[in-house]
């Protein structure tokens, strides 16, 4: 019974969001409250919320601190000389264009947000290609790699959101996959430079092409904000903040509090001026903030009702015992069809969880499951569910099935690149012990 209740509950929480009936946040909410009420467990409901938000409190605060940071160090233009030392360098050679265009797509996703990495990418780098005769596709292609690569990073909307939804530390689940999304970068690169050259020789060179941007003109919220000054003390401040999270000096949450307060201090000394910037970036931040509280709904009652449990235990009595032991490997071959046809939502509270459950009963921690989970973002940064999708294709004045049509294939190599690096680097495993795991709800999982 709990076992159908779960999945009743998943299945009505999916149908909401992606029939568009309900926005995530209410679903998130109000599914797993309702079900609890009429499962007879309306005594319990308050106790298991507060449970499931105090596990993810600190994943919220990590992610605020961290979207506010980068935020921070954009509109003091901290990469600004390198996006703008690129373009300045690619010139009317259309290999160097395409190498030049993923680098600072693969720059300025750091900030975390889709639609600021295709206005500066696309307004940097668009002229240039129309000059040279390139086709935009191949702009759009690389942007989304880059930035469905990036995206996996802590600030990012993924992986905060597969951390609340099993209840695990973000740098448990991303720091293991560093080595592997280096690999991937590289593969991005090498994918602009295999397509660049296949432009200059259909295209030529043009020897006298001479372009110029300024970072600082494509964000016009950014005017006046920059300083160029403090540049060498600004990329000092975040190469500390970096190590000291893969390090593990202090908690994440904590490392970006103390460099948020530095970088505030340093760059906006003024008090208006840091209520302003702070404001500025909320609304990147406040709506996965949401999303993450209104997951602790949807946790806590689905874990302190038993029905996680319930639902791995049905899960895997329909899942071959050699199989089992692959979960992880699947689970990552898995991910890019499915997050491209469901919302990064849908798929992370609705589906992960039910995965990860199952997994432990073949010795496949949580943790690996959902870093298995986030191995097809490159993939999803084509789905036609992803807003910045539409950004990018209006602004390359293309249509998204072009779009779709000309990347995908690519997608699925980079793709299969970054799951292949994170079984190398063994980030996830190709096998498991096949020993069960505590659940995955558990507390010996959930610190």
């Amino acid at each position: 019974m709990l076992a159908w209740l779960g999945f009743s509950m998943v299945a009505a929480f999916m149908t909401l969001i992606m029939t568009k009936r309900a926005s995530a946040v209410v679903a998130l909410i109000a599914v797993p409250i309702v079900v609890a009420l009429m499962s007879g467990f309306g005594g319990e409901v308050s106790g298991m919320i507060m449970n499931g938000v105090v596990k993810l409190a600190p994943t919220a605060a990590a992610l605020l601190f961290a979207v506010l940071y980068f935020g921070i160090m954009i509109d003091a233009g901290l990469f600004d000389p390198m996006v703008r030392r690129v373009v300045q360098a690619v010139g009317g050679d259309p290999q160097k264009v395409a190498v030049g265009s993923a680098i600072v797509a693969l720059i300025v996703s750091l900030d975390g947000d889709g639609a600021t990495t295709a206005l500066v990418t696309i307004t940097a780098f668009l002229p240039i290609y129309r000059r040279l005769g390139m086709n935009p596709l191949i702009l759009g292609l690389l942007l989304g790699a880059a930035n469905g690569l990036i995206n996996i990073a802590p600030w990012g909307g993924p992986t905060p959101r597969v951390a609340a939804a099993l209840l695990v530390d973000v740098n448990d689940i991303f720091l293991p996959l560093i080595p592997a999304m280096l690999v991937s970068a590289v593969g991005v690169v090498a994918l602009a430079w295999y397509l660049g050259g296949r432009e200059r020789h259909r295209l030529g060179v043009i020897k006298d092409l001479a372009f110029t941007a300024n970072p600082e003109e494509l964000r016009e919220a950014s005017t006046g904000l920059a300083r160029p000054r403090l540049f060498w003390l600004n990329l000092a401040i975040t190469l500390a903040v970096l190590v000291a999270a893969v390090v593990h000096v202090a908690p994440l949450p904590i490392v970006f509090m103390v460099g948020l307060v530095v970088a505030l201090t340093v760059n906006y000394p003024q008090i208006g001026v840091q209520r302003l910037r702070i404001a500025a970036h909320g609304a990147n931040i406040l709506p996965i903030i949401l999303l993450i509280f209104a997951a602790a709904v949807f946790t806590g009652i689905l874990d302190g009702t038993g029905m996680v449990r319930a639902m791995g235990e049905s899960f895997v009595s329909v899942v071959p015992p050699s199989m089992g032991r692959h979960l992880a490997v699947i689970t990552a071959v898995a991910a890019g069809p499915l997050t491209f046809f469901m919302s990064n939502d849908a798929y992370y509270f609705g589906i992960v969880p039910v995965i990860a459950e199952a997994g432990a009963h073949y010795g496949v921690s949580a943790v690996e499951i959902g870093r298995a989970s986030l191995l097809g973002q490159n993939l999803h940064a084509l789905s036609p569910l992803v807003a910045a999708v539409y950004l990018v294709v209006g602004m390359l004045d293309v249509e998204i099935g072009a779009l779709q049509r000309f990347a995908l294939k690519w997608a699925a190599g980079l793709a299969a690149l970054l799951v292949i690096s994170a079984i190398l680097t063994g980030a996830i495993p190709l096998t498991a012990s096949g020993i069960p795991l505590p659940s995955v709800q558990g507390s010996s999982v959930a610190h």
